[in-house]
């Protein structure tokens, strides 16, 4: 098999056993329905687990732009190979979802509620609030990278490493996961939105574009910083890349936190100004 039909094949598996999980959580009259987070994350961790068990061979299974543009970042990846992974990436993100559409059909008309449609394609934040949301999924992404470094730094009985890095996702999505839904993966939400935006879902409404800015540049920022940062840390390659993504997280992270805190501080004066009145 080709690196470029694994990655599609991988992606495509990810999709299927991701969103799937979450349209049985949030559709309507599913077997499922109602299940809930802890669900939602576990079922996450072993659709990264199976996908990785299934291409891990011949591809590496990244499965995940933000992966492979910080191993290349890290000089772990040949930068030549970079544009035939995250092509088949969103090739396969996007069968994938039109995979989970058709398992569910009876089940969109059932529900009513647009956002719970959305949802099974794409993540969404739970305070919408851009910079704040740019953050968590930096963070994920950061966090992810890091653990899949850690992973490779150990070793384990022969194939156990996708179940742990499928512990990993679990990991993240229970702890850091309920900010934005932690797509900690551009392939993951940007192709199954373009499946919304093009299936004739009955009753679906909008694939909010105007939010999916962030778990495209969230992943890839937090991504590339956490494999420079373990190379920087851990290795001692203190790159240039390293100092200017330092430089530009730590301005994003500041900034996101002045902006939410002058949120609560001009909500505190206007609450004051009401009772004054």
């Amino acid at each position: 098999m080709s690196e470029f039909l694994a990655e599609l094949i991988g992606t495509m598996v990810l999709i299927i056993l991701g969103g799937g999980v979450v349209g049985g959580v949030v559709l309507k009259k599913t077997k499922a329905e109602g299940a809930g987070w802890v669900v939602i994350t576990i079922g996450w961790g072993l659709a990264v687990a199976m996908a990785v068990y299934a291409v891990g061979n011949f591809s590496g299974a990244h499965i995940n732009p933000a992966v492979t543009l910080g191993l290349a970042s890290a000089g772990e990846f040949s930068w030549e190979m970079v544009p035939l992974y995250i092509t088949a990436q969103m090739i396969g993100a996007i069968l994938g979802a039109a995979i989970v559409f058709l398992n569910y059909l009876p089940h969109w008309r059932e529900t009513k509620d647009q956002g719970l449609k959305l949802a099974v394609f794409a993540t969404g934040p739970a305070i919408r609030s851009p910079f704040s949301n740019l953050v968590s999924e930096m963070i994920g992404t950061y966090v992810l990278l890091m653990g899949i470094m850690f992973i490779g730094a150990n070793e384990f009985t022969e194939g156990l490493n996708p179940l742990i890095i499928g512990a990993l996702i679990i990991a993240i999505g229970m702890s850091l996961g309920g900010a934005t839904g932690y797509a900690i993966n551009p392939a993951r939400d940007l192709g199954p939105r373009i499946a919304h935006a093009l299936l004739p879902i009955p009753g679906k409404g909008g694939s909010d574009w105007e939010y999916a800015w962030i778990p495209i540049v969230g992943p890839i920022l937090g991504g590339i910083y956490g494999a420079v940062f373990y190379n920087a840390m851990f290795l001692g390659n203190f790159s240039v890349v390293f100092w200017i993504l330092s430089a530009i997280v730590a301005v994003i992270f500041l900034g996101a936190a002045h902006a939410e805190i002058n949120k609560g501080d001009n909500s505190s004066d206007t609450n004051a100004e009401k009772k004054v009145v």
